[in-house]
């Protein structure tokens, strides 16, 4: 099937061809990698890896991972030498291309919510569905069965919902899971940071697929294109929405052609316009 030409995307690129330095800011999960019962095997999809790896290459791109995992999770599972700048934990977390690290503390009011929100998965026997990370808890019910999902889900909110409200933590669900975690921080935090650290005007592009990379793509109004990534389409502030991996991966690698001056205007597989 032939593509359907996206105006943001070709301004976009255009753009990025023209310039001496764009900004690439990628979710992982569901984003550049699909989601996998067992998150240790959630590589990225085929060449996604390999074209990252040669964008970052050109010298023209800055390219900044931002997810909700822990950075360090990544690093294998990317693969990519040299190694992009990380954001793990919704922002918390700064991984830098040296490996030198920040972490952004946590309120003592923070420890403790996420404490109780522990010691409630222990008296709901759930401590086994659920990943605990600095500044956050998620459950997971990815496999599970649409009826035992909806169980999991209800067991949990019961109790993480009243503490959520009553010390100022976030509650967020995503695909296969909801999450806990600190209100201090998140990736539009992250990518607020990023901005300003580039020059005013500069080629920017976000791609994310959950709930949690609304605040990101909130973030990039007036500073770049928000573009949401997931097999259908569902309501966002982001401003193009592409499906995976073909059309990632497509966008990717006009990116590196632009970078090497050979960008050129041809049609292209992009969804329809959001």
């Amino acid at each position: 099937m032939k593509p359907t030409a996206k105006p943001e995307i070709e301004s976009l690129l255009k753009a990025v061809a023209l310039a001496q330095q764009s900004l690439l800011m990628l979710d992982y999960d569901g984003t550049i990698a699909p989601f996998r019962k067992n998150r240790d095997q959630a590589i990225p999809y085929p060449g996604i890896s390999a074209l990252v790896q040669a964008i970052m290459r050109c010298g023209r791109t800055r390219v900044a991972i931002i997810s909700g995992r822990d950075a360090n999770e990544i690093i294998p599972l990317l693969d990519v030498e040299p190694r992009p700048e990380l954001w793990g934990l919704h922002g918390l977390q700064r991984l830098r291309p040296d490996g030198s690290c920040e972490l952004a503390p946590l309120e003592q009011d923070t420890v403790d919510a996420l404490s109780a929100a522990d010691d409630w998965l222990h008296a709901q026997h759930l401590r086994g569905t659920a990943e605990f990370k600095t500044g956050s808890i998620a459950v997971h019910w990815r496999g599970l069965s649409e009826s035992e999902a909806e169980e999991v889900c209800q067991r949990v909110l019961l109790g993480w919902k009243p503490i959520a409200r009553h010390m100022n933590l976030h509650l967020l669900e995503f695909d296969g899971g909801v999450e806990i975690r600190a209100a201090d921080v998140d990736k539009g935090d992250a990518v607020r940071t990023i901005l300003s650290e580039m020059k005013p005007g500069t080629p920017s592009a976000y791609l994310g697929d959950d709930n949690t990379d609304e605040h990101a793509f909130e973030a990039m109004i007036g500073h770049g294109l928000s573009i949401l990534v997931r097999p259908r389409y569902r309501a966002t502030a982001a401003a193009v929405w592409l499906k995976p991996p073909g059309e990632v991966l497509d966008l990717l690698e006009r990116w590196l052609q632009a970078c090497d001056g050979d960008e050129c205007s041809r049609e292209t597989s992009w969804a329809v316009n959001v």
